[in-house]
């Protein structure tokens, strides 16, 4: 037994490293591309800060397009547009752009949420003491937002690791292709079931520091 866990320990340890390169990559671009999104969203529709209607129904538009196809599907579907950003399809690279593309639109969805949730009558008192828009879009409505956003992003992330499971379909390797490759077409349970706590284990790690920052965020507002 404990030279299987020997053997099997390099299997782990390369596909937890693949799983992270993927999933820190992606999520911070698509945090810079999702949260901008998110409160343009927020702030183009009627009756808010900049009320575009052109401009929003353009946005929620692409982000529920985006967001109504399974990654995997996604991942295939935009290939060409894969390669044309970082020359492959394949491998760790190849996977980042398609996921980027699946999670960008869903932190800008949980983001909007976050946003709207910030009472508008704060809003409108700020504006009646001659406060810019952008400064309460960046002062207010961001400070109030902070422990939603942390939260959402807190889901985005979780998301994003079920996604790169999917991702050993163009050989980008990580936890999910492991236990697909090793743990199911050859029937090896030490690795499907350790490949299944290392993932409940992330997970747990995740949402509790999570719901530990967004409640320190929320008590020092």
């Amino acid at each position: 037994m404990l030279d299987r866990m020997d053997e099997l320990a390099p299997l782990f340890g390369i596909s937890l490293y693949e799983t992270l390169v993927m999933v820190i990559v992606s999520l911070v671009i698509a945090t810079i591309i999702g949260i901008p999104l998110g409160v343009l969203l927020v702030v183009t529709r009627p009756n808010h800060l900049y009320p575009n209607k052109w401009i929003f129904q353009l946005l929620n538009t692409i982000v529920n397009i985006i967001r109504s196809l399974p990654f995997i599907i996604l991942m295939l579907a935009i290939i060409p547009f894969t390669e044309l950003i970082v020359g492959t399809a394949i491998g760790i690279r190849g996977a980042i752009v398609p996921l980027i593309v699946y999670i960008a639109p869903y932190i800008a969805r949980l983001v909007e949420t976050a946003f709207l949730e910030v009472n508008y009558g704060i809003i409108e008192a700020y504006r009646g003491m001659g406060a810019s828009r952008f400064q309460i879009v960046i002062r207010i409505m961001l400070r109030e937002a902070r422990p939603g956003i942390l939260l959402c992003m807190t889901i985005a992330l979780i998301g994003l690791i079920g996604a790169t499971a999917m991702a050993g379909v163009i050989g980008a390797g990580g936890l999910g292709d492991l236990a697909l490759r090793y743990g199911y077409q050859q029937w090896d349970l030490p690795v499907m079931f350790g490949t299944v706590i290392i993932l409940i284990v992330l997970v747990q790690i995740i949402q509790s520091l999570g719901n530990y920052f967004a409640k320190k965020l929320k008590m020092s507002a």
